[in-house]
């Protein structure tokens, strides 16, 4: 039997304030909608069923280079951040999977598989980390970790993502993404095309190693932590290295790791077009990578990806199967509540992409009318959907105001006195 951290009993009373005028107002939607032709339990039913997967670091406060300023409650372990974890699924029934990140995830795994199935939860991908040391690593990745020049290096970072896969093998994973920090800094530093060719043929190494039935993700960043060059620094980049590596190698896209107007809506179709989406860390920005909460800053932005999705989605796309995580850094919010609040989000923009008028949107592009075309999409992100994804966690038990059951249950204030406090460190994301 699953359980929970969070009394049922304060869910249920938390729901029963607000169930009566959240039926009044899914009821009053569905009327609006079906004067469009639209089912309102049948969105309902797909938002249901959609779900995001929670990165494990996720769950500590993040920071920046400059300072990091921890929380009261912070998780001190793999297992603390399965329990917050199952908490943010508990309420929003969104987020039915964690994702590890080794080596600071790493413990038995047959004791990770056993703790979140007591929550009812799964695994995701796994992730590796080659662009910073580990503690008592015998080499140093500070020159690059694939494409590092001492191959002596770069067979340790091979060897730390095979070890991903042998952990994910236990837990249930089926996948492995694998983001590097290599680049440079000076030009001249590098040689680029060779650099490319290490990297390639490590990746290869580790590609081959995969078990039937998982997928490999590479993930491209334009900088950071290098300035000058990134060994994968677009998405061009990014499917070449797909290509080049079989069929069970996809591009996974960050939504922050692109220049701040850069059309990612146009890179999403582009992958799927050509089979290569393996799906997303979605987050938002403001200058560069912010990492912030999902939907915070441009939530337009996630609706136009989300628009290339479901057409995707409703035209049977193939090899369509997108994973879906969030990777976010919370420096002044509680990291629980952040993530609550950008898988609704990324619900919303699912819920409201289903609105789409698909028949007269391809119309209007046929006939080229821009304004009408643009129209159609406006029309769908305004609506307001709040209704349709409280339902779902309704009738799924979760909250139907995940942020406010979480605060009446103390659930911060109880860790906090449970947990021992982390002291303040230097910069840094966790």
């Amino acid at each position: 039997m699953t359980e929970s951290i969070i009394a049922a009993d304060t869910v249920a009373d938390h729901n029963r304030a607000r169930e009566e005028d959240l039926r009044r107002d899914y009821d009053h939607l569905g009327e609006q909608l079906a004067r469009r032709g639209i089912k309102i339990d049948a969105i309902r039913e797909k938002v249901e069923s959609f779900g995001v997967a929670i990165p494990s670091w996720g769950v500590g406060t993040g920071g920046t280079r400059f300072a990091r300023f921890p929380g009261e409650g912070e998780p001190c372990n793999v297992f603390d951040k399965i329990e917050d974890c199952a908490v943010i699924q508990q309420l929003t029934r969104a987020t039915p999977t964690v994702s590890l990140h080794i080596p600071w995830d790493k413990a038995d795994p047959k004791r990770l598989k056993q703790a979140a199935s007591r929550f009812g939860l799964g695994f995701d991908a796994m992730n590796s980390n080659t662009f910073s040391d580990a503690r008592d690593q015998r080499l140093s990745y500070k020159f690059g970790s694939l494409s590092h020049a001492d191959a002596a290096v770069r067979r340790q970072a091979v060897e730390h993502n095979l070890e991903c896969i042998e952990i994910g093998k236990t837990v249930g994973s089926k996948a492995l993404t694998v983001w590097i920090g290599d680049g440079s800094n000076f030009p001249g530093q590098v040689n680029f095309t060779k650099a490319f060719e290490r990297y390639l043929d490590a990746m290869r190494e580790i590609y081959d190693a995969l078990p039937e039935g998982w997928k490999l993700f590479s993930e491209h960043k334009m900088y950071e932590p290098a300035f000058y060059s990134t060994v994968v620094q677009d998405w061009g980049t990014n499917y070449l290295i797909a290509r080049e590596l079989g069929p069970n190698a996809y591009c996974l896209v960050d939504l922050g790791h692109h220049a701040p107007n850069v059309n990612i809506e146009m890179i999403v179709a582009r992958l799927i077009q050509f089979g290569k989406l393996g799906g997303f860390h979605f987050n938002d920005s403001k200058y560069g990578d912010d990492d912030l909460d999902a939907g915070s800053i441009d939530p337009y932005r996630l609706f136009l990806v989300f628009n290339e999705l479901v057409d995707a989605e409703l035209r049977g796309a193939k090899g369509f199967y997108p994973a879906h995580m969030l990777d976010q850094s919370h420096n002044v919010t509680d990291p629980i509540e952040s993530l609550m609040l950008s898988a609704v989000e990324v619900q919303r923009a699912y819920a409201a992409a289903l609105l789409v008028d698909r028949q007269g949107l391809e119309s209007y592009q046929a006939d080229n009318d821009a304004l009408m075309a643009t129209q159609t999409l406006k029309t769908a992100f305004r609506t307001d959907v709040e209704p349709i994804l409280a339902m779902a966690r309704l009738n799924a038990g979760g909250a139907v105001d995940p942020v406010g059951a979480y605060r009446a249950a103390g659930y911060r204030q109880k860790v906090a006195a449970e947990r021992p406090a982390v002291s303040s460190g230097g910069g840094g994301i966790v």
